[in-house]
C-alpha cells in the first residue's frame, strides 16, 4: 500500500500531470459555480413571480360592495340633478342588494316607482325585460302592491 501511495506522489509531482490536474479541476469548478448560479437565478425569479402572483391576488376584492340605503339615496339624487341634503325623491326600500344590479323602490310625490341601479353607479327608472320577454319591473310591482298609476 505504501507503494502505491509513493507511485501516485511520483506522477503528481510531473508538470504535465499536475497542469491537466489543476485544469480539470477548474473546468469541474466552473461547471459548478455556472450550475449554482442558474439554480439561484431561477429561484429568485420563481418567488418573485409567486410573489407578484399572491400580491395580485390580494388587491382583488373577496367581497362585494353592500348598497345601502345612503348609497343608493346618493346615486339617486346624483342622478337626478337633485340636491343630496333636501331630495325631492327619496329611496323608500332595497329589494335586491345584487352588486351587479340593485333592485329599489323609490318615492317622488307620494307615488311609488320601482328603479334599478347597475354597478354601484348607473341609475334608471323604466321596464327591464328578462331573456325570456318578462317583464320584471311590473313582477316586483305586483309583489310589492305599487300601483302603477301612471301607465
Amino acid at each position: 500500500m505504501n507503494m502505491k501511495v509513493r507511485v501516485i506522489i511520483k506522477k503528481l509531482s510531473n508538470p504535465r500531470v499536475r497542469r491537466r490536474l489543476k485544469i480539470g479541476l477548474c473546468v469541474y469548478g466552473g461547471v459548478v459555480i455556472v450550475g449554482l448560479l442558474f439554480k439561484l437565478v431561477y429561484d429568485i425569479g420563481y418567488f418573485n413571480a409567486q410573489s407578484f402572483k399572491n400580491d395580485k391576488n390580494a388587491e382583488l376584492a373577496n367581497t362585494h360592495p353592500v348598497l345601502t340605503m345612503k348609497s343608493a339615496q346618493r346615486i339617486v339624487s346624483g342622478a337626478l340633478k337633485e340636491d343630496p341634503t333636501n331630495p325631492k325623491t327619496i329611496v323608500d326600500q332595497i329589494i335586491d342588494n345584487n352588486h351587479k344590479l340593485s333592485t329599489i323602490i323609490i318615492e317622488n310625490n307620494k307615488l311609488k316607482k320601482i328603479a334599478w341601479i347597475i354597478d354601484r353607479h348607473l341609475f334608471f327608472t323604466g321596464d327591464l325585460f328578462n331573456d325570456a320577454g318578462y317583464n320584471l319591473t311590473e313582477g316586483i310591482e305586483h309583489q310589492h302592491n305599487i300601483n302603477r298609476g301612471d301607465r
